[in-house]
C-alpha cells in the first residue's frame, strides 16, 4: 500500500526498489492523490498502469485535476496547491487512458474487513451513504485517531482503516486504534511510503525535495 505521491515519481521508484515490489505479481493498493505537487504526474500515472494488481483510490486532488482535464477550467484553489505542475506535466496533451484512470478510481476499497479510504469516514455512516466529500475531504477520524483520547480499543466497526490526505510530520505513518495514516508528506518536505499490510513493513523514499533539487512542491 502507498500513500499520496503527488508528482513524485523518483520517490515512487525508490519505494519500489526498496521494497522489491513485483510489478506482475503483488497488489498495490495506493490511497490517492497521484496528481499536484511534483512535476511528474504524468509519469506516475504511467507507471501505475504498468501495475497488473492496483487499486488506485481517488483522492480530492485527483478530482481537482480530472475537473481541469475534462473542462479545460482549472479552479483557482486547485492552482494555489500544486494544480500548476499538473497543468505543466501535461502540457503536450492529456492520454485519454490518464484520464480514464482518474474518472474510474473507486471512493474506497473494502477487502477482508480492511477499510482503505482517502480521507476519511463517518463511523456512524454504512459506506454506502457516505458522500464524496467525507471521503474526499474529512479529517474527522484522522483527528480523533491523532488526539487518541478515547479509553476503547476501537473507533470504527472495521479491523483496519488505512487514510491519507492529512500530512504525519516527521514522515513516519502514524497508528491508534486501528486507524493507520499513511500521508508522510510527500507533497511537502517528507518521503513518499509504502507498507507491506501484512507485516507492517514500511518502505520510505528519500525526503522528496532532495530528490527534485530546485524545485518547490504543493503550494
Amino acid at each position: 500500500m502507498m500513500g499520496d505521491i503527488h508528482g513524485a515519481h523518483r520517490a515512487m521508484l525508490q519505494c519500489f526498489a526498496r521494497a522489491r515490489f513485483n510489478y506482475d505479481h503483488d497488489h498495490l493498493i495506493c490511497l490517492g492523490d497521484v496528481c499536484d505537487g511534483w512535476p511528474d504526474t504524468q509519469l506516475c500515472i504511467d507507471e501505475l498502469l504498468k501495475v497488473r494488481h492496483l487499486t488506485y483510490i481517488k483522492g480530492n486532488h485527483d478530482e481537482l485535476a480530472l475537473s481541469w482535464m475534462k473542462t479545460g477550467l482549472p479552479q483557482q484553489h486547485w492552482l494555489k496547491h500544486g494544480g500548476h505542475a499538473t497543468m505543466q506535466a501535461y502540457s503536450t496533451g492529456i492520454p485519454r487512458a490518464h484520464m480514464y484512470f482518474l474518472e474510474d478510481a473507486p471512493l474506497y476499497y473494502l477487502q477482508d474487513n480492511k477499510l482503505f479510504v482517502h480521507a476519511g469516514i463517518d463511523p456512524s455512516l454504512p459506506l454506502h451513504e457516505h458522500t464524496p466529500a467525507i471521503l474526499l475531504y474529512d479529517r474527522t477520524l484522522a483527528q480523533r485517531a491523532l488526539q487518541h483520547t478515547e479509553p476503547v480499543p476501537k473507533i470504527t466497526s472495521y479491523d483496519e482503516v488505512y487514510l491519507g490526505h492529512t500530512p504525519m510530520q516527521g514522515g513516519i505513518p502514524f497508528h491508534a486504534y486501528e486507524v493507520w495514516l499513511m500521508d508522510t508528506g510527500a507533497g511537502w518536505s517528507g518521503p513518499l511510503t509504502m507498507m507491506d499490510i501484512q507485516s507492517k513493513q514500511l518502505y520510505a523514499s528519500d525526503p522528496v525535495p532532495q530528490l527534485y533539487p530546485g524545485v518547490k512542491g504543493r503550494g
